[in-house]
Protein backbone atom coordinates (compact mmCIF):
# COMPACT_ATOMS: atom_id res chain seq x y z
CA UNK A 1 0.00 0.00 0.00
CA UNK A 2 3.01 2.34 0.23
CA UNK A 3 5.36 1.31 -2.58
CA UNK A 4 4.96 1.91 -6.34
CA UNK A 5 4.21 -0.86 -8.80
CA UNK A 6 4.11 -1.11 -12.58
CA UNK A 7 3.14 -3.52 -15.33
CA UNK A 8 3.99 -3.90 -19.01
CA UNK A 9 0.54 -4.24 -20.60
CA UNK A 10 1.67 -4.40 -24.24
CA UNK A 11 0.60 -8.01 -24.76
CA UNK A 12 -2.84 -7.34 -23.26
CA UNK A 13 -3.74 -4.53 -25.67
CA UNK A 14 -6.32 -5.06 -28.40
CA UNK A 15 -7.07 -3.02 -31.52
CA UNK A 16 -9.05 0.18 -30.98
CA UNK A 17 -10.07 1.47 -27.57
CA UNK A 18 -8.88 -0.31 -24.43
CA UNK A 19 -10.04 -0.11 -20.82
CA UNK A 20 -7.60 -0.59 -17.97
CA UNK A 21 -9.03 -1.74 -14.63
CA UNK A 22 -6.95 -2.09 -11.47
CA UNK A 23 -8.30 -3.88 -8.39
CA UNK A 24 -6.63 -2.77 -5.14
CA UNK A 25 -7.30 -4.65 -1.92
CA UNK A 26 -6.20 -3.60 1.57
CA UNK A 27 -7.78 -5.31 4.56
CA UNK A 28 -5.33 -3.77 7.06
CA UNK A 29 -3.92 -7.15 7.96
CA UNK A 30 -1.05 -6.65 10.44
CA UNK A 31 0.98 -9.01 8.27
CA UNK A 32 1.56 -6.09 5.88
CA UNK A 33 2.79 -2.55 6.59
CA UNK A 34 -0.14 -0.40 7.74
CA UNK A 35 1.35 2.58 9.59
CA UNK A 36 -1.11 4.65 11.62
CA UNK A 37 -4.24 3.35 9.89
CA UNK A 38 -6.92 1.61 11.90
CA UNK A 39 -10.56 0.78 11.20
CA UNK A 40 -11.50 1.86 14.74
CA UNK A 41 -9.64 5.15 14.49
CA UNK A 42 -9.08 7.38 17.52
CA UNK A 43 -6.28 8.91 19.58
CA UNK A 44 -2.97 8.24 17.84
CA UNK A 45 -4.65 5.98 15.23
CA UNK A 46 -6.14 7.54 12.12
CA UNK A 47 -8.76 6.95 9.44
CA UNK A 48 -7.60 4.20 7.06
CA UNK A 49 -7.03 4.72 3.34
CA UNK A 50 -8.12 2.41 0.52
CA UNK A 51 -7.47 2.27 -3.20
CA UNK A 52 -4.59 3.73 -5.19
CA UNK A 53 -3.73 6.99 -3.48
CA UNK A 54 -0.64 8.09 -5.43
CA UNK A 55 -0.15 9.37 -8.97
CA UNK A 56 -1.07 6.96 -11.78
CA UNK A 57 0.15 7.30 -15.36
CA UNK A 58 0.39 5.41 -18.64
CA UNK A 59 3.63 5.76 -20.58
CA UNK A 60 4.72 4.35 -23.93
CA UNK A 61 8.42 3.45 -23.93
CA UNK A 62 10.83 1.93 -26.48
CA UNK A 63 11.33 -1.80 -26.17
CA UNK A 64 14.86 -1.06 -24.95
CA UNK A 65 14.46 1.82 -22.52
CA UNK A 66 15.92 3.32 -19.35
CA UNK A 67 14.13 1.47 -16.59
CA UNK A 68 15.42 3.44 -13.60
CA UNK A 69 18.36 5.47 -12.35
CA UNK A 70 20.64 4.48 -9.50
CA UNK A 71 22.40 7.55 -8.10
CA UNK A 72 25.10 7.36 -5.43
CA UNK A 73 26.93 10.50 -4.40
CA UNK A 74 29.71 11.68 -2.13
CA UNK A 75 31.29 15.06 -1.57
CA UNK A 76 32.92 15.29 -4.99
CA UNK A 77 30.63 13.65 -7.53
CA UNK A 78 27.88 11.22 -8.47
CA UNK A 79 27.94 7.64 -9.72
CA UNK A 80 24.98 7.33 -12.07
CA UNK A 81 23.73 4.04 -13.47
CA UNK A 82 20.97 4.01 -16.06
CA UNK A 83 19.43 0.53 -15.74
CA UNK A 84 18.45 -0.78 -19.15
CA UNK A 85 20.97 1.33 -21.08
CA UNK A 86 24.27 0.19 -22.55
CA UNK A 87 25.66 3.12 -24.56
CA UNK A 88 24.65 6.77 -24.38
CA UNK A 89 25.77 9.89 -22.54
CA UNK A 90 24.96 11.99 -19.50
CA UNK A 91 24.66 15.73 -20.04
CA UNK A 92 25.21 17.80 -16.89
CA UNK A 93 25.65 21.56 -16.75
CA UNK A 94 27.27 21.92 -20.17
CA UNK A 95 29.46 18.82 -19.95
CA UNK A 96 29.10 15.43 -21.60
CA UNK A 97 29.94 12.19 -19.80
CA UNK A 98 29.96 9.01 -21.95
CA UNK A 99 28.35 5.97 -20.33
CA UNK A 100 29.81 2.50 -20.34
CA UNK A 101 27.39 -0.33 -19.63
CA UNK A 102 24.92 2.30 -18.49
CA UNK A 103 27.35 3.86 -15.97
CA UNK A 104 29.17 7.19 -15.69
CA UNK A 105 30.89 9.16 -12.96
CA UNK A 106 29.91 12.85 -12.94
CA UNK A 107 32.25 15.22 -11.10
CA UNK A 108 31.59 19.00 -11.12
CA UNK A 109 34.77 21.07 -11.26
CA UNK A 110 33.95 23.09 -8.14
CA UNK A 111 31.45 20.94 -6.22
CA UNK A 112 28.84 22.76 -4.16
CA UNK A 113 27.47 20.76 -1.24
CA UNK A 114 23.78 20.38 -0.43
CA UNK A 115 22.38 21.47 2.93
CA UNK A 116 19.10 22.99 4.15
CA UNK A 117 20.83 26.37 4.00
CA UNK A 118 22.17 25.83 0.44
CA UNK A 119 20.05 23.16 -1.32
CA UNK A 120 22.17 22.94 -4.48
CA UNK A 121 20.84 20.49 -7.09
CA UNK A 122 22.70 19.38 -10.22
CA UNK A 123 20.31 18.72 -13.11
CA UNK A 124 21.26 16.19 -15.79
CA UNK A 125 19.90 14.31 -18.80
CA UNK A 126 20.58 10.71 -19.75
CA UNK A 127 20.45 10.12 -23.53
CA UNK A 128 20.59 6.85 -25.43
CA UNK A 129 19.75 6.03 -29.02
CA UNK A 130 16.18 5.20 -28.04
CA UNK A 131 15.39 7.01 -24.82
CA UNK A 132 15.93 10.15 -22.76
CA UNK A 133 15.47 10.75 -19.02
CA UNK A 134 15.94 13.91 -16.94
CA UNK A 135 16.84 13.90 -13.26
CA UNK A 136 19.10 15.54 -10.68
CA UNK A 137 21.53 14.81 -7.88
CA UNK A 138 23.08 16.63 -4.96
CA UNK A 139 26.42 16.30 -3.20
CA UNK A 140 26.59 15.96 0.57
CA UNK A 141 28.21 13.76 3.20
CA UNK A 142 26.96 12.34 6.48
CA UNK A 143 29.34 11.16 9.17
CA UNK A 144 29.92 10.79 12.90
CA UNK A 145 32.91 12.32 14.64
CA UNK A 146 34.10 13.27 18.11
CA UNK A 147 34.49 16.95 19.01
CA UNK A 148 35.75 17.78 22.47
CA UNK A 149 35.09 14.21 23.53
CA UNK A 150 31.44 14.35 22.40
CA UNK A 151 30.14 12.30 19.47
CA UNK A 152 28.37 14.47 16.92
CA UNK A 153 26.34 13.85 13.79
CA UNK A 154 27.97 15.74 10.95
CA UNK A 155 26.65 17.16 7.69
CA UNK A 156 29.37 17.83 5.13
CA UNK A 157 32.08 17.15 7.70
CA UNK A 158 30.84 19.65 10.30
CA UNK A 159 28.76 19.12 13.46
CA UNK A 160 25.13 19.84 12.65
CA UNK A 161 22.05 19.98 14.84
CA UNK A 162 19.07 18.28 13.21
CA UNK A 163 16.27 20.53 14.45
CA UNK A 164 13.16 18.60 13.58
CA UNK A 165 9.42 18.04 13.70
CA UNK A 166 7.44 14.80 13.54
CA UNK A 167 5.48 14.68 10.28
CA UNK A 168 2.59 12.21 10.03
CA UNK A 169 1.71 13.12 6.43
CA UNK A 170 -2.06 13.28 6.95
CA UNK A 171 -4.27 15.97 5.40
CA UNK A 172 -7.82 17.00 6.28
CA UNK A 173 -9.02 17.02 2.67
CA UNK A 174 -7.41 13.84 1.33
CA UNK A 175 -6.04 11.86 4.29
CA UNK A 176 -2.86 10.43 2.71
CA UNK A 177 -2.69 13.09 -0.01
CA UNK A 178 -3.20 16.86 0.03
CA UNK A 179 -5.70 18.57 -2.24
CA UNK A 180 -2.74 20.03 -4.14
CA UNK A 181 1.01 19.29 -4.21
CA UNK A 182 1.45 22.94 -3.24
CA UNK A 183 0.53 21.92 0.31
CA UNK A 184 3.81 19.99 0.50
CA UNK A 185 5.58 23.24 -0.37
CA UNK A 186 3.52 25.18 2.16
CA UNK A 187 4.31 22.73 4.99
CA UNK A 188 8.03 22.72 4.22
CA UNK A 189 8.23 26.49 3.81
CA UNK A 190 6.27 27.13 7.01
CA UNK A 191 8.44 24.92 9.21
CA UNK A 192 11.59 26.38 7.62
CA UNK A 193 10.36 29.88 8.48
CA UNK A 194 10.15 28.72 12.11
CA UNK A 195 13.80 27.64 12.03
CA UNK A 196 13.36 23.86 11.65
CA UNK A 197 15.60 21.98 9.21
CA UNK A 198 14.40 18.36 9.59
CA UNK A 199 11.17 16.40 9.23
CA UNK A 200 10.85 12.91 10.65
CA UNK A 201 8.43 11.27 8.20
CA UNK A 202 6.51 9.08 10.62
CA UNK A 203 5.80 5.50 9.49
CA UNK A 204 4.48 6.60 6.12
CA UNK A 205 6.08 6.76 2.67
CA UNK A 206 5.08 9.85 0.72
CA UNK A 207 4.73 10.26 -3.04
CA UNK A 208 8.14 11.19 -4.43
CA UNK A 209 6.88 14.72 -5.11
CA UNK A 210 7.21 15.38 -1.37
CA UNK A 211 10.87 14.31 -1.31
CA UNK A 212 11.59 16.35 -4.44
CA UNK A 213 10.27 19.46 -2.69
CA UNK A 214 12.46 18.67 0.33
CA UNK A 215 15.46 18.26 -2.00
CA UNK A 216 14.67 21.51 -3.81
CA UNK A 217 13.71 23.68 -0.84
CA UNK A 218 16.27 22.29 1.62
CA UNK A 219 14.59 20.13 4.24
CA UNK A 220 16.27 17.07 5.76
CA UNK A 221 14.13 13.95 6.10
CA UNK A 222 14.53 11.19 8.67
CA UNK A 223 12.45 8.46 7.02
CA UNK A 224 10.64 5.84 9.08
CA UNK A 225 10.02 2.34 7.79
CA UNK A 226 6.31 1.48 7.87
CA UNK A 227 5.42 -0.85 10.72
CA UNK A 228 3.60 -4.14 10.44
CA UNK A 229 2.85 -6.74 13.11
CA UNK A 230 0.40 -6.30 15.97
CA UNK A 231 0.54 -3.31 18.32
CA UNK A 232 0.29 -4.30 22.00
CA UNK A 233 -0.59 -1.38 24.26
CA UNK A 234 0.70 -2.83 27.54
CA UNK A 235 3.89 -4.32 26.14
CA UNK A 236 4.77 -1.63 23.60
CA UNK A 237 3.73 1.48 25.54
CA UNK A 238 2.89 0.99 29.24
CA UNK A 239 5.76 -1.38 30.07
CA UNK A 240 8.60 0.89 28.86
CA UNK A 241 7.10 4.30 29.69
CA UNK A 242 5.26 3.77 32.98
CA UNK A 243 6.96 0.73 34.49
CA UNK A 244 10.35 1.50 32.90
CA UNK A 245 10.81 -2.14 31.87
CA UNK A 246 12.41 -3.05 28.55
CA UNK A 247 12.13 -6.57 27.19
CA UNK A 248 14.26 -8.40 24.64
CA UNK A 249 12.32 -8.04 21.39
CA UNK A 250 14.24 -10.57 19.32
CA UNK A 251 11.54 -13.18 19.84
CA UNK A 252 8.60 -10.83 19.28
CA UNK A 253 6.49 -10.67 16.12
CA UNK A 254 7.24 -14.34 15.48
CA UNK A 255 5.22 -14.91 12.31
CA UNK A 256 7.88 -15.55 9.66
CA UNK A 257 5.81 -14.17 6.80
CA UNK A 258 5.17 -10.95 8.72
CA UNK A 259 8.90 -10.58 9.38
CA UNK A 260 9.71 -11.26 5.73
CA UNK A 261 7.15 -8.68 4.56
CA UNK A 262 8.72 -6.03 6.81
CA UNK A 263 12.27 -6.71 5.58
CA UNK A 264 11.12 -6.69 1.94
CA UNK A 265 9.31 -3.39 2.46
CA UNK A 266 12.40 -1.94 4.18
CA UNK A 267 14.63 -2.94 1.26
CA UNK A 268 12.23 -1.49 -1.32
CA UNK A 269 11.84 1.73 0.66
CA UNK A 270 15.61 2.23 0.75
CA UNK A 271 15.80 1.53 -2.98
CA UNK A 272 12.92 3.89 -3.82
CA UNK A 273 14.27 6.89 -1.89
CA UNK A 274 18.00 6.31 -2.30
CA UNK A 275 18.44 9.10 -4.85
CA UNK A 276 16.96 11.85 -2.67
CA UNK A 277 19.66 13.93 -0.93
CA UNK A 278 17.14 15.20 1.61
CA UNK A 279 16.76 11.69 3.07
CA UNK A 280 19.58 11.63 5.62
CA UNK A 281 18.39 8.95 8.03
CA UNK A 282 16.31 5.79 8.36
CA UNK A 283 14.23 4.68 11.34
CA UNK A 284 13.65 0.91 11.38
CA UNK A 285 11.43 0.23 14.41
CA UNK A 286 9.31 2.78 16.29
CA UNK A 287 8.47 2.15 19.97
CA UNK A 288 8.53 -1.60 19.54
CA UNK A 289 5.63 -1.67 17.05
CA UNK A 290 6.05 -4.94 15.16
CA UNK A 291 9.68 -5.08 16.32
CA UNK A 292 11.63 -8.32 16.18
CA UNK A 293 15.39 -8.70 15.63
CA UNK A 294 16.49 -5.06 15.43
CA UNK A 295 20.21 -5.93 15.19
CA UNK A 296 19.62 -8.18 12.17
CA UNK A 297 17.41 -5.56 10.53
CA UNK A 298 20.11 -2.93 11.11
CA UNK A 299 22.76 -5.14 9.48
CA UNK A 300 20.50 -5.75 6.49
CA UNK A 301 19.76 -2.06 5.97
CA UNK A 302 23.41 -1.07 6.50
CA UNK A 303 24.44 -3.55 3.81
CA UNK A 304 22.07 -1.75 1.43
CA UNK A 305 22.89 1.84 2.44
CA UNK A 306 26.05 2.81 4.31
CA UNK A 307 25.66 6.48 3.43
CA UNK A 308 22.86 7.42 5.87
CA UNK A 309 22.31 7.39 9.62
CA UNK A 310 20.22 4.48 10.91
CA UNK A 311 18.07 4.67 14.04
CA UNK A 312 17.33 0.99 14.60
CA UNK A 313 15.00 1.44 17.58
CA UNK A 314 13.36 4.82 18.01
CA UNK A 315 12.08 5.27 21.54
CA UNK A 316 12.98 2.14 23.48
CA UNK A 317 13.63 -1.63 23.30
CA UNK A 318 17.16 -0.87 22.10
CA UNK A 319 19.40 -3.55 20.64
CA UNK A 320 23.16 -3.32 20.41
CA UNK A 321 23.37 -2.03 16.83
CA UNK A 322 22.27 1.45 15.87
CA UNK A 323 24.03 4.59 14.69
CA UNK A 324 22.35 6.66 17.42
CA UNK A 325 20.94 6.36 20.92
CA UNK A 326 17.32 7.35 20.30
CA UNK A 327 14.87 8.36 23.05
CA UNK A 328 11.22 9.39 23.26
CA UNK A 329 10.38 11.57 26.27
CA UNK A 330 6.90 13.03 26.74
CA UNK A 331 6.75 13.10 30.53
CA UNK A 332 9.24 14.61 32.95
CA UNK A 333 12.39 16.57 32.27
CA UNK A 334 14.29 15.86 29.08
CA UNK A 335 17.64 14.08 29.37
CA UNK A 336 20.33 12.27 27.39
CA UNK A 337 20.48 8.50 26.98
CA UNK A 338 22.84 6.10 28.68
CA UNK A 339 24.74 4.93 25.58
CA UNK A 340 27.44 7.61 25.54
CA UNK A 341 29.38 5.81 22.82
CA UNK A 342 26.62 6.76 20.35
CA UNK A 343 25.39 10.17 19.21
CA UNK A 344 22.35 11.25 21.22
CA UNK A 345 18.98 11.79 19.51
CA UNK A 346 15.68 12.83 21.06
CA UNK A 347 13.52 11.40 18.31
CA UNK A 348 10.17 12.42 19.89
CA UNK A 349 9.20 14.91 22.58
CA UNK A 350 6.69 17.66 23.28
CA UNK A 351 3.23 17.03 21.90
CA UNK A 352 1.84 20.24 23.43
CA UNK A 353 -1.85 20.89 22.77
CA UNK A 354 -3.49 24.16 21.83
CA UNK A 355 -6.87 23.39 20.27
CA UNK A 356 -8.68 25.75 17.93
CA UNK A 357 -12.18 24.30 17.86
CA UNK A 358 -13.18 25.89 14.57
CA UNK A 359 -10.21 24.15 12.91
CA UNK A 360 -10.45 20.80 14.71
CA UNK A 361 -11.54 17.37 13.54
CA UNK A 362 -13.10 16.18 16.79
CA UNK A 363 -14.67 18.65 19.22
CA UNK A 364 -15.34 15.99 21.87
CA UNK A 365 -11.92 14.37 22.17
CA UNK A 366 -8.45 15.87 22.51
CA UNK A 367 -5.24 13.85 22.33
CA UNK A 368 -1.88 15.25 23.38
CA UNK A 369 0.56 15.43 26.29
CA UNK A 370 0.19 18.90 27.81
CA UNK A 371 -2.86 21.11 27.24
CA UNK A 372 -2.80 24.90 27.00
CA UNK A 373 -5.90 27.10 26.95
CA UNK A 374 -4.31 30.11 25.26
CA UNK A 375 -2.05 30.51 22.26
CA UNK A 376 0.30 32.73 24.25
CA UNK A 377 0.94 30.08 26.93
CA UNK A 378 1.40 27.45 24.25
CA UNK A 379 3.98 29.60 22.45
CA UNK A 380 5.78 30.53 25.69
CA UNK A 381 6.04 26.89 26.76
CA UNK A 382 7.31 25.78 23.35
CA UNK A 383 10.02 28.42 23.39
CA UNK A 384 10.90 27.63 27.00
CA UNK A 385 11.44 23.91 26.42
CA UNK A 386 14.04 24.74 23.77
CA UNK A 387 15.76 27.49 25.80
CA UNK A 388 15.74 25.69 29.14
CA UNK A 389 16.15 22.04 28.11
CA UNK A 390 17.02 21.34 24.45
CA UNK A 391 19.83 23.88 24.02
CA UNK A 392 21.59 22.86 27.28
CA UNK A 393 21.34 19.21 26.20
CA UNK A 394 22.78 20.09 22.80
CA UNK A 395 25.81 21.56 24.55
CA UNK A 396 26.24 18.26 26.43
CA UNK A 397 25.84 15.96 23.42
CA UNK A 398 22.33 16.03 21.96
CA UNK A 399 22.61 15.94 18.16
CA UNK A 400 18.99 15.99 17.03
CA UNK A 401 15.54 16.66 18.45
CA UNK A 402 12.12 15.95 16.93
CA UNK A 403 9.18 17.87 18.39
CA UNK A 404 5.70 16.39 18.02
CA UNK A 405 4.42 17.62 15.56
CA UNK A 406 3.91 19.48 12.26
CA UNK A 407 0.12 19.53 12.29
CA UNK A 408 -2.92 18.38 14.20
CA UNK A 409 -4.17 15.01 12.93
CA UNK A 410 -7.79 14.09 13.68
CA UNK A 411 -8.04 13.65 17.51
CA UNK A 412 -4.42 14.77 17.96
CA UNK A 413 -4.32 18.52 18.44
CA UNK A 414 -0.64 18.82 19.29
CA UNK A 415 0.47 20.29 15.97
CA UNK A 416 2.10 23.59 15.18
CA UNK A 417 -0.39 23.82 12.30
CA UNK A 418 -4.08 23.03 12.51
CA UNK A 419 -5.28 19.92 10.66
CA UNK A 420 -6.80 22.04 7.87
CA UNK A 421 -3.48 23.94 7.57
CA UNK A 422 -5.33 27.27 7.86
CA UNK A 423 -3.69 28.43 11.09
CA UNK A 424 -0.11 28.30 12.34
CA UNK A 425 -0.21 28.44 16.12
CA UNK A 426 3.17 30.11 16.51
CA UNK A 427 5.06 32.91 14.76
CA UNK A 428 8.69 32.92 13.56
CA UNK A 429 9.54 35.68 16.04
CA UNK A 430 8.44 33.48 18.95
CA UNK A 431 11.10 30.91 18.01
CA UNK A 432 13.69 33.40 16.81
CA UNK A 433 17.29 32.65 17.69
CA UNK A 434 16.66 29.04 18.76
CA UNK A 435 17.92 27.43 15.55
CA UNK A 436 21.08 29.53 15.66
CA UNK A 437 21.71 28.65 19.32
CA UNK A 438 21.33 24.95 18.59
CA UNK A 439 23.93 25.11 15.80
CA UNK A 440 26.23 27.11 18.06
CA UNK A 441 25.83 24.52 20.81
CA UNK A 442 27.00 21.62 18.66
CA UNK A 443 29.75 23.63 16.96
CA UNK A 444 31.34 24.73 20.20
Amino acid sequence: AYLPFSADITDALTGGENTIAVDASNDLSPRYPYGKQRKDRGGMWYTPVSGIWQTVWLEPVPEKHIERLIIKTDGSGADITAVGADGGVILCEGKTYPMKNGFARVEPEEPELWSPETPRLYRFTVKTDNDEVKSYFALRTLSTASFGGILRLCLNGKPYFFHGLLDQGYFSDGLYTPASPDLYINDISTVKSLGFNTLRKHIKIEPERFYYECDRLGMIVFQDMVNNGKYRFWHDTVLPTVLKKHTDCRKNNRDEETRAEFITSMEKTAELLSGHPSVCGWTIFNEGWGQFDADAAYEKLKSIDKSRFIDATSGWFHGSKSDVDSLHIYFGRLHLGKEKEKPQVLSEFGGYVYKLKEHSFNLKKTYGYKIFKTREKFADSLRSVYIEEIIPLAEKGLCASVYTQVSDVEDETNGILTFDRKVCKITPSELSGIAEELQRAVSG
